[in-house]
């Protein structure tokens, strides 16, 4: 009897050590069970420490696992090095499932980076498909193929100068009286004559000091802003070389006078700072980019990066939609990816889940940022966006859905009015909805960029003069093939006006 009594334990004993090898066999299995989804993003923030972005990319994998059966690492890049770091690291094997285009939509798909996912949105993001409309997916479509989604936001871009409202307010200057670009000169020769240490307008960014923003009424067909290769204007369907416009030569002109008359920063064309960092610096006065919020939401919002200067900001051109102004900050599956359909899940959640995107903006609540009981988020008392751990702020009209993202103290509410009217009566143009195929003009596109960068930010800061230069500048474009491209655009053109 205690023979059996001994094996019966012995049995039990090796039954219960089964089941728990079986067991801690079949959490092993759980854990491994959720496929793995890398988001690229651009940021205009700091890039935060491997174990901080860890805790985010946690915070959000207990909502994603349960939700679409997957975790995602988060992959946050500079926005200046952005879309060149996504093609190496594409081309180089690296694992990337969601990026994002920053104008060059175009291009991601003529490469084939783009996965066209027309027959999977139904069933994987039915929700974005509602929510955008087939209007503006149109706007990321090729050939009646679906490429991308575009971000969900305020898309009318509005010109405006941001400035210290101290300084305006110690000069007494009117920023009410400043509608245009050119009321903008006598704003700057004020601080000026009043600073003489100061420089009275900083760069947006690298070569860039706003101007080419506040041209009218510009159709980049399907470039950005930075490059154009042939474009629109004056409401005409006629592809034109914008460097060659009476537009440009003006906008350069300006652009000379300020330089010439130390309005602007003398080293524009080449500076690597940005314009947040110049402005915290207290050396500088006002900088000019475009945005799609009221002032008031604008200045608030900028103040909140630091410095500890009081902004203000004044509008002083007119939003102009095209297809680019919809398509520019488009979010797509990249064709590289082994789980495209998990991919485009969690796509669909940063469009309709408010804790994923705000997790993605934001970071986690206590640490990086604080509800105020309001609706509005700060920064933690005593911290500001370049201080807390995590932060992607900068970004929040960049990527999702923005209708539901924490707006910043400081913002109104009614403001969401005010940006829905924007992108429905802003003007509009005459090709919205044609997207361009450089594929036939590939060898011409990459010589005309590499004239283009150039020539053309020493052309719009005002570094050079334009009298001598514009000149050789349209030589060596024409050289480098943008008539060939400007006459693919029209072909290209000319074929969509007929179907359309």
């Amino acid at each position: 009897m205690k023979s059996l009594q001994r094996l019966s334990k012995v049995i039990v004993s090796t039954l219960l050590a089964l089941s728990l090898i079986l067991g801690m066999a079949g959490a092993a299995t759980a854990e491994t069970q959720y496929d793995k989804i890398v988001y690229a993003y651009a940021t205009f923030n700091n890039i935060p420490d491997t174990e901080t972005l860890a805790t985010v990319e946690e915070a959000i994998n207990a909502i994603t696992r349960d939700a679409i059966g997957a975790e995602v690492t988060l992959k946050p890049i500079v926005i200046w090095d952005y879309s060149s770091a996504i093609s190496l690291a594409m081309q180089g094997g690296e694992k990337i499932d969601v990026f994002q285009s920053l104008g060059d939509l175009n291009t991601a798909i003529s490469t084939s980076m783009a996965l066209d996912i027309t027959d999977l949105m139904d069933e994987y993001a039915a929700e974005s498909k509602a929510l955008i409309g087939e209007n503006w997916l149109a706007a990321c479509s090729h050939e009646g193929r679906l490429y991308g989604i575009p971000t969900f936001k305020p898309i009318a871009l509005t010109p405006m100068i941001i400035y210290r409202q101290d300084i305006v307010d110690e000069l007494g200057l009117d920023m009410s009286a400043v509608n245009s670009v050119q009321d903008v000169t006598a704003v700057l020769q004020a601080v000026k004559d009043a600073k003489p240490d100061m420089t009275p307008l900083a760069a947006v960014n690298t070569g860039n000091i706003g101007l080419g923003l506040t041209v009218p009424d510009v159709d980049y067909l399907t470039d950005n802003y930075y490059y154009p290769k042939g474009v629109l204007m004056n409401d005409e369907l006629t592809v034109v070389d914008y460097y060659a416009s009476q537009q440009f030569a003006d906008t350069c002109a300006l652009a000379r006078t300020w330089f010439n008359n130390g309005l602007v920063m003398k080293d524009a064309a080449t500076t690597s700072s940005t314009a947040a960092e110049l402005m915290a610096s207290g050396n500088y006065f006002a900088y000019i980019a475009s945005y799609s919020y009221p002032e008031k939401d604008t200045a608030a919002s900028l103040e909140a990066l630091g410095g500890g200067f009081k902004l203000g900001a004044k509008i002083i051109g007119s939003a102009f939609l095209d297809t680019t102004s919809i398509n520019a900050l488009s979010w797509m599956v990249a064709s590289t990816s082994t789980v495209p359909e998990k991919a485009l899940q969690f796509l669909n959640l940063t469009f309709t889940d408010p804790q994923v995107v705000n997790l993605i903006i934001y970071g986690l609540e206590g640490r990086d940022y604080v509800n105020n009981g309001d609706g509005t988020v700060s920064y933690p008392e005593g911290h500001d966006a370049s201080t807390v751990p995590y932060t992607a702020q900068l970004s929040c009209g960049t990527l999702g859905n923005f209708f539901i993202m924490y707006p910043m103290a400081g913002t109104d509410p009614e403001s969401l009015v005010w940006e829905l009217e924007q992108n429905q009566n802003a003007k509009t143009s005459v090709a919205m909805g044609f997207t361009f195929d450089s594929s036939s003009v590939k060898t011409e596109y990459t010589a005309v960029t590499n004239v283009i960068d150039q020539y053309l930010p020493a052309l719009i800061c005002g570094s050079v003069d334009p009298t001598t230069e514009i000149p050789v500048f349209l030589q060596r474009l024409e050289e480098a093939g943008l008539n060939e491209i400007i006459a693919a655009k029209q072909a290209q053109l000319d074929a969509w006006v007929a179907a359309n």
